[in-house]
């Protein structure tokens, strides 16, 4: 669906279809498109998408497309592979009771913080034989 009205067109998608239409009138002939100008459709792309772009800037959608890919792996670093969030400190402090029965007897585990206790140590010892 092509764009009919220079209105719907974004500020810096018009300025970079001027940039191209400029190129484009420069020559004759067939040429290669310069690395500035994909650079420059790259940017717009990211901002306004590839297929909306592609249409305005008269560019072929998939190479629009791989040049975007290669120009995002050459940016920067990577995305991180593990991000670790923390938890902000707690203002009200947990509080549990445990009641355990075992051959050995009973126990009863009560703690508040934000900490619990080693409760598989706690009941190992409740249950295992001397």
């Amino acid at each position: 669906m092509p764009i009919k009205k220079q209105a719907d067109i974004p500020v810096g998608m018009e300025k970079a279809r001027g940039r191209f239409e400029r190129w484009r009138n420069s020559h004759t002939g067939r040429k290669p498109i310069p690395e500035s100008l994909w650079t420059v459709a790259a940017e717009v792309a990211r901002a306004h998408g590839i297929f909306r772009t592609s249409k305005v800037l008269r560019l072929e959608f998939n190479k629009l497309k791989r040049r975007m890919r290669s120009a995002g792996r050459r940016a920067g670093p990577g995305v991180p592979a593990f991000v670790e969030l923390m938890a902000p400190e707690s203002a009200v402090l947990s509080e549990c009771v445990i009641e355990l029965e075992g051959p050995r007897g009973k126990m009863r585990i009560q703690w508040k913080g934000i900490t619990p206790p080693d409760l598989a140590g706690l009941s190992r010892t409740l249950w295992e034989r001397k």
